[in-house]
């Protein structure tokens, strides 16, 4: 077996192992309300606002990514609101 084989295997395993997990991670109402409290339109603006690519925001989305301390720093403040409720509304269970 490659070294590519080796690393495909490995990825499998670890997205069967995080499908498994239970998640209390939940970026989509994290992004909507910075969205929605900026007046912005969509993912893009945000991505503007916040200074980042949009794959990182794309990522952050569809939990491919977790919200950093640099992102957090800076939806803090753009958006005023404390670093506890950012913490809150992306750990905010999915009822």
């Amino acid at each position: 077996m490659n070294v590519r084989q080796r690393k495909l295997e490995m990825i499998e395993a670890m997205n069967r192992a995080r499908a498994l997990e239970p998640s209390s991670f939940v970026p989509n109402k994290l992004l909507d309300t910075l969205i929605q409290k900026l007046n912005l339109k969509n993912d893009a603006e945000l991505c503007r606002v916040l200074e980042v690519q949009p794959p990182i925001i794309s990522k952050i989305r569809h939990r491919k990514l977790a919200v950093g301390a640099t992102i957090l720093l800076r939806m803090h403040e753009k958006s005023d609101l404390s670093i506890k409720e950012l913490k809150d509304l992306s750990n905010a269970s999915m009822h």
